[in-house]
């Protein structure tokens, strides 16, 4: 018997592993809300375009983070390929042979959905969001490596029937997956910018049209914890990116309120503002709005108080008056 199938199993199993712990760090990484940590070799750049990445509303699927259901896809396929090993072959053969048979056609059936997946994935990373995620392209590499493991790892009699197979559950995988991303690429596409994160709404969403040039009125006063926090923000040099027409950037600056925003280093990306930066956002390559740059990382979307604290280091008062409904 040659080596690979002997150890095929185990290999599907260690693979499945390692990208179980890439996607539960995904998985933790986007409920927490935090950033994405990289290794030392690799560009403080690219662990940013991994947080960019988890900001947008591809990372979420019905409301959970995508990569929650990448954990659970490598989990079941750990299983799958470990299920017959503790059956003794000599004294439950019916059982052994039927979990050989049936464990092998669902590595496989799993293995090929999780590669058509990915590959889109992939697409998404390359064409739409045009930015590079280590994390999801590992992820990618381990759902292809589980497809060649699980083809090269016994001995298929029926070809035939294998490729019909592999037909079927591609294109399953590949409508599925469409109907799944229909609306959000609805939404991305009317509002023509990069997506950001996704976050839930908070009091302070405009009722009115926004002022042009101007965008809307800061209502909202601040307490000694948001201009403590403002502060420590300016010193030490965070910028916010945004425009004046963008929502969520309006109700960034509604959590600060009219005081503490005040002393934000604000930059305006919309060319027809007032007061325009436009070609200081285009230098720091900002693909949607808000944006926050906090000690050299950038990070996406509407950040709760909370948040800005913890990428920032903050160690003043904590006692902020408006949060996220969650927090």
């Amino acid at each position: 018997m040659p080596w690979i199938y002997r150890w095929s199993r185990v290999l599907i199993s260690a693979t499945a592993t390692l990208g179980a712990i890439d996607t539960a760090y995904l998985t933790y990484t986007k409920l927490q809300g935090g950033s994405v940590a990289c290794l030392a070799s690799v560009s403080e750049q690219a662990s940013s375009s991994c947080t960019d990445v988890l900001a947008t509303p591809y990372a979420s699927v019905f409301g959970l983070p995508l990569a929650l259901f990448g954990l659970l896809a490598y989990g079941c396929m750990a299983v799958f390929a470990l299920a017959p090993l503790p059956v003794s072959p000599e004294n439950n053969k019916d059982l052994y042979s039927n979990l050989e048979n049936w464990t092998w056609w669902l590595l496989f059936a799993g293995a090929t959905a999780m590669t058509v997946f990915s590959g889109y994935l992939m697409y998404l990373l390359a064409f739409e969001l045009k930015t590079v995620c280590i994390y999801c392209i590992a992820s990618a590499a381990f759902s292809f490596s589980l497809l060649v493991l699980t083809l090269i790892g016994r001995p298929w009699e029926n070809i035939s029937q294998l490729f019909f197979g592999a037909i079927v559950v591609g294109m399953v995988v590949w409508v599925s997956t469409l109907g799944v991303y229909a609306q959000t690429n609805s939404v991305i596409a009317e509002s023509n910018l990069t997506p950001v994160k996704e976050d839930p709404s908070t009091p302070f969403e405009p009722t009115t049209e926004p002022v042009p040039g101007l965008g809307w009125e800061i209502t909202h006063p601040s307490s000694e914890a948001e201009i403590a926090l403002a502060s420590h923000l300016k010193e030490i040099g965070a910028k916010m990116y945004g425009a004046y027409w963008c929502p969520h950037c309006y109700e960034q600056k509604q959590l600060f309120g009219r005081e503490a925003f005040s002393e934000i280093n604000y930059i305006e990306c919309a060319s027809d503002a007032l007061h325009s930066q436009t070609n200081l956002c285009k230098q720091a390559e900002i693909k949607g709005y808000p944006t926050w740059e906090i000690n050299g990382k950038k990070t996406s979307g509407l950040q709760d108080l909370e948040q800005l604290a913890k990428l920032s280091d903050y160690q003043g008062p904590r006692n902020f008056r408006y949060l996220f409904p969650h927090s």
